[in-house]
């Protein structure tokens, strides 16, 4: 049975975030990820100075299956099955030790799968204090908390136990630096009527993620929807994360995630402020690239855990039918919203007081672009050239419209839109271009000019340089 509970499917960094479960349960204020190498295995142990437990109340903890997961719970208990510390710790380890002070009482227990298989009894072992006294980090728990440690770790690889091996363990636990951060940003960001959680990863204050950008002025943050059922409300808050030119590149880059704002777009799930699943649709909609700034924090009470049937690692959620529906009928006005920046930003392409170099076409379900023959510089050129040689423009032009690279550019936007950007002004090629606007507008001032060129692209995009062209395209001019 025990080896069969090592197969649930848990990751490192899920296994992990079921310990700290516990520990956010038992209203701890700080927790310490620990890990290292000891007589030349790797041991990962989790720290707390939350309750801790009495001996009665660890040996029941320890038990598989200790709660029925119909039961009633506290609206702040994280648990459901009365597995997470067992299969958690099984996955990843085959000694799970644990050390609890509580009210000034130190108990230990251990479960060793080596042992319980040479023996084939469910032995439970009390480990001696001189035997804890070996155990790594083992000071660093207070007069009252807990320690979960993880020892003859086997389901991690590790080529050899020399540097490489420590290297690798090292990238293993950076994956779960990044997923505590996003799983419990809540708590380690703190929220209003809740107490702050200190997380620390080998010492290391671990900062929340907030996948929301909440405190951004630049996020767009939608109307809360509230789906009022039986055994709770569910809460629902949109949120449209900034347009790539509000934001730093690092501020950017930092909100993507490892995987990339396609993949992030959709509904987060949290109960009781603790992330389960994020970046799905649950099959309402599509993942779409104008859609990857539309990220949706759904808020679900425990009392509910069966409806989404939430699974024993907490990493799996899937929508009771009634509020699947009204996520079905709110999905679509939060996406639109979610569109804006982008449509909204190429409206000038196609219309608007700029005078743009591109502009859609669209031809039923068709959406061509194409070289704006409005634009001053090209009316300008084509009025001055014979019929013969402006149909050959014309042609030129339209073939430049049909070859542009659309595949291309989508994939270079996708992945990084900054690329796409320049970053200084060639205040030269302006002034050259300003030139040809002067001549078409004889008798235009320096004045006249700059406020011509607002309006036009490319010089629209350089507003603080457009009085020194327009100064500079007009000296010598006769």
């Amino acid at each position: 049975m025990i080896e069969a509970m090592r197969d649930i499917g848990y990751s490192l960094e899920s296994a992990v975030a079921d310990i700290i479960d516990n520990s956010i349960t038992a209203r701890a204020s700080a927790v310490d990820v620990r890990f290292g190498w000891h007589d030349g295995g790797a041991w990962i142990g989790i720290i707390d100075d939350g309750e801790g437990m009495s001996p009665s109340v660890l040996r029941e903890a320890m038990r598989p299956g200790t709660r029925n997961p119909l039961e009633s719970r506290s609206k702040d208990d994280l648990g459901r099955f009365g597995l997470g510390l067992k299969t958690a710790s099984f996955s990843q380890c085959r000694r799970l030790t644990v050390l609890t002070r509580h009210k000034g009482i130190e108990s230990a227990a251990r479960w060793d799968l080596d042992y319980v298989a040479e023996t084939d009894k469910w032995t439970l072992q009390r480990p001696a204090a001189a035997e804890l006294a070996l155990m790594p980090c083992l000071r660093e728990l207070g007069p009252q908390g807990t320690l979960v440690m993880w020892e003859n770790i086997d389901r991690l690889e590790f080529d050899g136990r020399d540097e490489r091996g420590h290297q690798q363990l090292n990238e293993q636990m950076a994956v779960v630096r990044e997923h505590i951060a996003r799983v419990f940003h809540r708590f380690i960001g703190g929220e209003r009527g809740y107490a702050k959680l200190a997380m620390r990863l080998n010492l290391a204050e671990v900062p929340a993620f907030d996948p929301f950008n909440e405190r951004s002025l630049a996020t767009q943050v939608l109307q809360e929807e509230r789906v009022v059922t039986k055994t709770g409300d569910v809460r629902m808050q949109a949120y449209v994360l900034p347009h790539h030119s509000k934001v730093t590149q690092a501020e950017y880059q930092r909100l993507s995630g490892t995987e990339g704002y396609l993949r992030n777009q959709g509904f987060y799930v949290y109960r009781n402020r603790r992330l389960i699943v994020w970046g799905t649709w649950f099959r309402l909609a599509p993942q779409e690239e104008l859609t990857k700034l539309a990220r949706i924090k759904v808020d679900i009470p425990n009392t509910q855990d069966h409806l989404w049937a939430i699974d024993v690692r907490k990493s799996r959620a899937r929508p009771p039918a009634a509020v699947r529906a009204r996520m079905k009928q709110i999905v679509e006005r939060i996406r639109s919203s979610a569109k804006r920046p982008y449509t909204h930003r190429g409206t000038p392409v196609s219309s608007g007081p700029t005078a743009a170099v591109w502009q859609r076409r669209a031809f039923n379900d068709a959406v061509r672009y194409e070289v704006n023959p409005e634009h001053p510089l090209v009316a300008d050129l084509r009025a001055n050239l014979d019929n013969d040689t402006r149909t050959r423009l014309d042609a030129v032009l339209r073939m430049v419209g049909e070859a542009f690279p659309a595949a291309i550019f989508f994939s270079d936007y996708a992945t990084n839109p900054r690329v796409l950007e320049p970053t200084t002004c060639d205040v030269g090629a302006l002034v050259t271009l300003a030139r040809l606007i002067a001549a078409a507008n004889p008798g235009v001032d320096q004045k006249g000019l700059t406020e011509l060129l607002r309006d036009i692209e490319p010089f629209a995009a350089w507003p603080k340089e457009l009085d020194k062209v327009a100064r500079d395209a007009l000296q010598g001019r006769t």
